[in-house]
């Protein structure tokens, strides 16, 4: 059974910063793309950003320069660094894992994702 968990969400203040990671067990692969989406009330679900087995990274246009994504493949771990946050970032944040072999695409949507976190909330006021 896969289990990916998300944590280090929280509240801050705009401007600050938080660092989610996600943890996966019970996958046995470390050659796939992973990623984080979010999910803001009243809103679709939207890629943040994406990275593969070879550390290549893709990231929204609303977040690149302020966010940075990492994988740890002897962890089976899953980062996501977030800087400077915005009140538009407040959001639900999910990890999600593709199946092996499977890589990440430039446009965040077209990649297929086959696992997800439960999420993680993430705050942020002005």
């Amino acid at each position: 059974l896969i289990q990916m968990v998300e944590s280090g969400g929280g509240a801050v203040q705009a401007g600050g910063s938080l660092r989610l990671s996600c943890a996966v067990a019970g996958y046995p692969y470390d050659n796939y793309c992973m990623g984080w989406f979010r999910q803001a009330p009243g809103k679709e679900r939207e890629g943040v950003a994406q990275i593969d087995s070879d550390d290549t990274t893709h990231y929204d246009d609303s977040v690149k320069g302020r966010f940075t994504v990492s994988r740890d493949n002897a962890e089976n771990t899953l980062h996501l660094q977030m800087n400077n946050l915005k009140p538009e970032d407040r959001a639900m944040y999910y990890c999600a894992a593709a199946l092996p072999k499977v890589g990440c695409y430039a446009d965040l949507d077209r990649t297929e994702l086959s696992y997800w976190g439960q999420g993680i909330q993430v705050t942020v006021s002005s």
